[in-house]
């Protein structure tokens, strides 16, 4: 604990569960409350896993599954994907159909798809950093078509895709604030620049609803990186890092940590009241209840 905020969320007889091991990568848990189970992207394995709250059993939900990456769950309840082998955007329709909602931008291919959130008028923002492509492991070694790594939105039509958001050397990590007057953009770059970031940056969205500005850094990592992140009710942001997963007041004070056995890629809020955190650490899938709940778009 770092402040005494972070008592009032975290409970001191909560205690860390694993739930699963047995991946290369652990990535992008969403949560599916109408059947109270949780997929996430085990990426190097090409596979999509699934865990049941019911029963607490584990099953292959989908493979090959195109390397994805981040998940998320759009307004009718469907997922919606970030692959890396696909380079694309995608989402599964009811009848369990694919189909890729973005794979060009300006007449260019993207990247690798990283992480993605649904805001509330329908849209979809995601990141598009280079390391789907960067190698064989987690997508296909290819030649970058864009030439940067940036932030895009998906119109809620699907009619259009546009940069919104540049400056970065890998973005990887996005949320909203509950309001949805905020956007948080984390920045692996330190992983291909040397003393490059390792922060997240926080923009303030536009009236339009659709643009940012600003885009100041919110905070730095002090262990490893920030990767995927999630936000409560209040406005805390509860990011992964690499010794668990770390908790930061609206703002910008760290209130503490969740220690966690490996390294943290992404979170998520689930269960029947949102107040259980599920959290990917490299090879395994944990899990913790907190004294918060996982914040909820408001109405379009």
């Amino acid at each position: 604990m770092r402040d005494a905020r972070f008592r009032k969320l975290f409970f001191g007889n909560a205690h860390l569960e694993k739930l699963y091991t047995g991946c290369r990568w652990a990535e992008g848990p969403v949560w599916f409350a109408a059947g109270r189970y949780l997929l996430w992207s085990d990426i190097p394995n090409d596979r999509m896993l699934r865990w049941d709250e019911c029963d607490g059993s584990v099953a292959v939900f989908r493979q090959p599954a195109m390397n994805t990456n981040g998940h998320t769950v759009d307004h009718e309840g469907r997922l919606v994907s970030c692959e890396h082998r696909g380079r694309c955007v995608s989402r599964t329709e009811h009848d369990g159909s694919r189909r890729v909602l973005a794979s060009h931008v300006e007449g260019k291919r993207l990247s690798s798809p990283n992480d993605l959130v649904v805001k509330s008028d329908g849209s979809i923002w995601f990141t598009d950093p280079s390391y789907g492509i960067d190698s064989d492991y987690e997508g296909d070694a290819s030649p970058n078509e864009i030439g940067a790594q940036c932030v895009y939105r998906i119109a809620p039509d699907l009619a259009s895709v546009r940069r919104v958001a540049e400056g970065f050397v890998q973005p990887n990590g996005i949320a909203f604030s509950p309001d949805e007057r905020l956007l948080y953009v984390a920045d692996t770059g330190a992983t291909h620049v040397d003393n490059g970031p390792r922060h997240i940056r926080r923009f303030t969205v536009g009236a339009d609803g659709a643009s940012v500005q600003g885009g100041e850094v919110f905070a730095d990592c002090e262990a490893g990186l920030f990767d995927g992140f999630r936000i409560d009710v209040h406005g805390n942001l509860w990011t992964s890092a690499g010794d668990g997963v770390h908790c930061f007041a609206p703002d910008g004070t760290l209130l503490g940590k969740v220690r966690v056995p490996e390294v943290v890629a992404n979170v998520c809020f689930g269960g029947q009241k949102l107040n259980r955190l599920f959290i990917c650490g490299t090879t395994s899938l944990y899990s913790v209840y907190l004294n918060t709940r996982g914040a909820v778009r408001p109405a379009g």
